[in-house]
């Protein structure tokens, strides 16, 4: 999500709130002091190479102070894809069709599908990162909530045969390990992989879509 403009308190009196303002307004510059060397790291040295070692040796900060302010390098690299995460989600709940509310369900599936490979295409080394490091990715929000995203466009396209099954196994193909090793490896283009994930979700719930 989006950084939250923090003011300073205006009293000056005993009591008054100036102190822990300027406490908020430095640790929001401290935040993004931290943001800010963690994407230079991501681009000398690729999302594996990013410790929490090398991001507080090159931020001029504590070890301490990195997980005090992201917990875990999963929390790290999740606040490093906040913004985009954040853009994606309100695209494909609120923004215009095909991916956005108003088209056909089985269209805004394979718009989403198609959406998400190039999401992940751009900031898969960030996503796989993320997704390695955290306990259980699969319950992570926002993997839950593309799940519960797919499940209700599968349940509107009238696909009642396990839908919620089905969404687990649709979203097994937008895994960020999966299409970053198909193109950079078996050399397969993202317009190949989109056209794969349309006709899979045709085959799935084109004959119920209408």
């Amino acid at each position: 999500m989006s950084l939250i403009p923090i003011r300073s308190g205006s009293s000056s009196g005993p009591g008054s709130s100036s102190g822990s303002g300027t406490e908020r307004s430095d640790a929001a510059r401290n935040r993004e002091l931290l943001l800010c060397a963690a994407r230079q790291l991501v681009e000398e040295c690729g999302a594996d190479g990013v410790t929490m070692d090398k991001l507080a040796e090159r931020a001029g900060v504590g070890k301490g102070t990195v997980f005090r302010r992201f917990g875990s390098r999963a929390g790290l690299m999740m606040t490093l894809l906040s913004d985009a995460e954040a853009e994606f989600q309100g695209r494909f709940m609120f923004g215009p069709p095909p991916l956005g509310p108003g088209a056909p369900p089985l269209e805004r599936l394979i718009a989403f599908g198609a959406e998400r490979i190039r999401y992940v295409l751009e900031y898969g080394e960030l996503a796989r990162a993320a997704e390695a490091s955290l306990h259980n990715r699969f319950e992570a929000p926002p993997a839950v909530l593309w799940h519960r995203h797919i499940e209700h466009l599968l349940r509107s396209a009238g696909f009642d045969a396990d839908p919620w099954l089905m969404a687990m196994s649709l979203s097994a193909t937008l895994d960020p390990d999966r299409l970053l090793h198909a193109v950079r490896v078996q050399h397969v283009s993202p317009e190949r992989l989109e056209e794969s994930w349309r006709q899979l979700v045709t085959r799935v719930a084109g004959g119920l879509a209408g």
